[in-house]
C-alpha cells in the first residue's frame, strides 16, 4: 500500500532565518501609522489640557495685584460661592478655578467668614491663605500720597508720577472715572474729571496705579460733599458743576478761610450783573502758567478761560478745590462786594462795593509794591 506523503514540519520560530516575517499589506501599514499618530495626538492634547488646567489653577505667571477692595465673606458660604463673590469684585480671575484650587490644596473647608480688605487681581493661593487666617490677619503694605488743595490735573500729574503706576491724566479721562464723576454732577460733554479729584492724604497699597488714586479721590469727593446744600446756587440758576467751577476759583484766589465766602460773593454778584469775573487764574489754567507773570498779550487774547473779556464762568473747574471752598461756593456771603485786591502787608484782600473804592485800594497796593522794589507785598 503506498504511503501518503509526509509534510515537512515547519522549523521552530527561533530557528527561522531572519527577515522572513510576512510583511503587512500596504493598507494595514497605513492604518497602523495613522493609529500611532492619533494616539500621539491624543496624548499631546491631554498633556496640553493638564498643563492649561495647572496654569489656570495655580497661576505661576500671574501678575502683581493692585488697589484695595473691601469684601465681606458671608457666614456659611462654600468655596464655590466665595469664589464667585471674589471674581465679581475683581479680586480673583475665576470663581471656578478658585474653587478648584481650594479643593486640590485641601483648603476648601478652612475659609473664615468676615470683612476683608484685599486687592484686585490676587492669586488664588494668596487669597486662600488670607481667608484661612481670618480678617484680622490680612496685612497689606501701604504708602501715603498727599494731594494738595486747588491743584489742577496737569499740576498733579508730575507730583504723583513717581508714586503710582500709570498716567494720572489718562486715568482722570478714563471711562470708569467719567462714569463715576457724572453721577456726581459732571456734564456729559466734559471729558475729564477736573474739579472732582478730592484733595487729601490717601493710603494706597504697594503697586497701586493712578487709576486707583483717581477712584479713591472720586469716592472721597462723594463722601465729603454729601451734606453740601445747593439750594442757594439753584436759586441763582447755578448747577452743582457751576458751584465746583466757582469753588476752584475761590481756592486759587485766597488762602484765608474767612475770605472764601466773600470771594464767592464777588463771583455771584458779578455773574448776576453780567460783569466779567476778571480772575486771572483762569487764564493761567488755560496756559498752564502758574509762576510767570502774565503778559499783556495773554490778558488780551480771547478764549473760553479769559474771564477778563468773557462774561460768565469758564467751561470747567481750574483745579480741584477742598471742602471749605466748595462750601463757600455753595453758600456765599450776602455781602454786595464786586471787587477785591491784595491788602498790603497781609495775606488778605480789601473788598469793596464801588469802583472808586477799588481804585483807592489798588493805589495802596501799587504804592506798597513800588516801595518793595516792584515785588508783591
Amino acid at each position: 500500500v503506498p504511503r501518503a506523503p509526509q509534510r515537512r514540519a515547519a522549523p521552530p520560530l527561533a530557528n527561522r532565518p531572519p527577515g522572513r516575517r510576512r510583511p503587512l499589506p500596504p493598507a494595514a501599514r497605513q492604518a497602523s501609522r495613522a493609529g500611532r499618530r492619533v494616539l500621539a495626538g491624543v496624548v499631546l492634547l491631554l498633556l496640553a489640557v493638564v498643563a492649561w488646567l495647572a496654569v489656570r489653577t495655580f497661576q505661576p505667571f500671574h501678575g502683581d495685584p493692585t488697589g484695595l477692595v473691601r469684601v465681606r465673606i458671608p457666614q456659611g458660604a462654600d468655596a464655590g460661592q466665595i469664589g464667585d463673590l471674589l471674581a465679581a469684585r475683581g479680586i480673583v480671575d475665576s470663581g471656578r478655578f478658585f474653587s478648584i484650587n481650594a479643593t486640590v490644596t485641601g483648603r476648601r473647608d478652612n475659609l473664615v467668614a468676615g470683612a476683608y480688605t484685599l486687592q484686585r487681581g490676587m492669586r488664588y493661593g494668596t487669597v486662600l491663605d488670607a481667608l484661612g487666617k481670618g480678617p484680622k490677619a490680612v496685612k497689606l503694605k501701604t504708602f501715603k500720597v498727599t494731594v494738595p488743595e486747588g491743584l489742577s490735573i496737569s499740576e498733579l500729574r508730575p507730583r504723583v508720577h513717581d508714586q503710582v503706576g500709570g498716567d494720572y491724566a489718562a486715568a482722570a479721562a478714563a471711562p470708569a472715572a467719567l462714569r463715576r464723576a457724572r453721577r456726581l454732577g459732571l456734564p456729559r460733554d466734559r471729558k475729564r474729571v477736573e474739579g472732582f479729584l478730592y484733595p487729601a492724604t490717601y493710603d494706597l497699597v504697594n503697586g497701586a496705579t493712578a487709576g486707583d488714586l483717581v477712584a479713591k479721590q472720586l469716592d472721597a469727593f462723594a463722601g465729603a460733599t454729601r451734606k453740601v446744600g445747593y439750594g442757594q446756587a439753584r436759586r441763582g440758576r447755578l448747577s452743582r458743576y457751576d458751584v465746583l467751577i466757582i469753588a476752584s476759583m475761590v481756592e486759587r484766589e485766597t488762602r484765608l478761610d474767612r475770605e472764601r465766602p466773600l470771594v464767592a460773593a464777588v463771583i455771584y454778584n458779578r455773574l448776576k450783573q453780567g460783569i466779567p469775573l476778571g480772575i486771572d487764574a483762569t487764564i493761567r489754567y488755560a496756559d498752564g502758567n502758574w509762576s510767570r507773570p502774565l503778559r499783556q498779550s495773554e490778558l488780551d487774547r480771547r478764549g473760553p478761560y479769559n474771564t477778563r473779556l468773557r462774561r460768565g464762568l469758564p467751561p470747567t473747574p481750574i483745579g480741584n478745590p477742598g471742602l471749605k471752598s466748595i462750601r463757600a461756593a455753595a453758600h456765599p456771603s450776602d455781602k454786595s462786594y464786586l471787587y477785591y485786591v491784595v491788602k498790603p502787608g497781609t495775606q488778605g484782600h480789601a473788598f469793596s462795593r464801588t469802583e472808586a473804592q477799588f481804585n483807592r485800594d489798588v493805589q495802596r497796593y501799587n504804592a506798597a509794591r513800588s516801595d518793595n522794589g516792584g515785588n508783591a507785598p
